[in-house]
């Protein structure tokens, strides 16, 4: 499967980013507290494939519970374009919906409806 970079940003575009990933992306729909809240549709990819562009000085970032993941916001707009998971803070997950598509040749969304985190994380490639 061929990879691209692909673009992306908040709503106001103070915070630009690039993820390299396949041009057909399977996206994940998480049900945990913050993602069902927001509507998040998560593109797992590692570290050296997550490169902020911009805005790193517009970027506010939330933790709740553990404090391991690392929940960015625009301080502009208040889109949650990525974060580090939890589950696996070896990784970033960019917002599907953040994502400038035009590199994109097709996607699947996985919904995680009834499944507990555990089989979740295991899916989405995280570790506990």
């Amino acid at each position: 499967m061929a990879e691209r970079v692909h673009k992306g940003s908040c709503h106001c575009k103070k915070v630009t980013w690039e993820i390299r990933a396949p041009e057909q992306l399977v996206v994940d729909e998480c049900e945990c507290s913050i993602c069902e809240m927001l509507g998040y549709l998560h593109i797992n990819v590692e570290k050296p494939d997550f490169t902020l562009l911009t805005g790193k000085d517009n970027l506010s970032t939330y933790t709740f519970n553990t404090h391991v993941a690392q929940h960015y916001f625009c301080q502009t707009c208040g889109v949650k374009s990525f974060y580090v998971p939890r589950s696996n803070p070896n990784i970033f997950s960019v917002n599907f919906r953040c994502l400038d598509r035009t590199n994109v040749k097709g996607f699947e969304v996985r919904s995680s409806k009834g499944m507990s985190w555990e089989q979740v994380a295991a899916r989405m490639g995280h570790t506990q």
